[in-house]
């Protein structure tokens, strides 16, 4: 069985779509269809149902895909068992928004140089989807907002960076920041996300309950926002803020509880400690 076409048939499954698949994959739509084809003939049922557009996996499907994932992963791992540093082959990272633009461009660039045989893949997400990707073991490490409760024993955590609450509005004002927080539109950071906590924890503390203009989770969307004169947020300061935020006037809570910590979490059993030691180098420089 070529294991190729077992990773199609996990793409199209997360995927939900042959399409969608194909094209992350970079093959033709009908090309991936022979492939789940090919594994059907092999395997002696059917593996997906396709209505319209999208691609459903069969119940036979998903009592199989824990153990296709398995088998797909212990090849993609075979290169770096040759390799006695273990740098050598993929690495499955996770990242946050504001990760993606800010720390991890730099420490990609690192990785580079310290491990070339090391190839990340990158998956975006929110910090509450990632870490549920590091419970299912679909990724080897994640960088994420610290998750607001204790970790269990089988993952651990490194501290990157703290991000102090800042207050952005269109231009400086002589006001407070409470009294421009009741005064103008507020754009919320999603209260719901594990980095909008913070913030929603600093109106409390000082009586506030703004209502919000809008919640979002995406902290360069929230300083276009304000940008373009919307209204006022509290975020935190993130890594290449400067890069979306200069045209924004940036006041500082100075409060330290407020915070928001970017962390690394990884299982502390993994089949690539190297691999790992090394990112965290990485990001430590960048």
């Amino acid at each position: 069985m070529d294991t190729r076409y077992l990773r199609s048939l996990i793409t199209v499954v997360e995927c939900g779509s042959i399409a969608h698949a194909a094209r992350l994959e970079g093959l033709t739509a009908a090309a991936v269809s022979q492939r789940i084809l090919a594994l059907e003939r092999q395997l002696g049922f059917e593996l997906l149902s396709r209505v319209g557009h999208a691609a459903k996996p069969s119940e036979a499907c998903l009592g199989l895909l824990p153990r296709a994932k398995r088998i797909v992963r212990e090849v993609a791992l075979l290169a770096g068992d040759a390799d006695v540093e273990g740098l050598t082959g993929q690495f499955r990272i996770g990242a946050v928004s504001t990760v993606l633009t800010g720390l991890l461009p730099s420490a990609l660039r690192a990785l580079t140089e310290l491990a070339p045989g090391l190839k990340p893949v990158i998956v975006p997400g929110t910090s509450r989807s990632l870490y549920q990707a590091l419970l299912s073991g679909e990724l080897d490490a994640a960088i994420l907002v610290v998750p607001p409760f204790e970790l269990p024993k089988a993952l651990h955590m490194e501290s990157l960076r703290k991000e102090p609450l800042i207050f952005l509005s269109k231009e400086k004002s002589s006001g407070s920041i409470l009294s421009q927080l009741q005064t103008h539109p507020y754009i919320r950071y999603d209260p719901n996300s594990w980095g909008g906590r913070h913030a929603e924890s600093y109106l409390a503390d000082n009586g506030l309950m703004p209502t919000p203009l809008v919640d979002l989770d995406a902290l360069e969307t929230i300083a276009m926002l304000v940008a373009e004169g919307l209204g006022v947020s509290l975020v935190p300061y993130w890594s290449g803020f400067e890069h979306w935020g200069h045209k924004c006037a940036v006041e500082p809570v100075g409060i330290e509880k407020y915070d928001r910590e970017i962390v690394l979490i990884s299982p502390v059993q993994t089949d690539r400690p190297n691999m790992l030691s090394v990112l965290f180098k990485a990001l430590s420089a960048s």
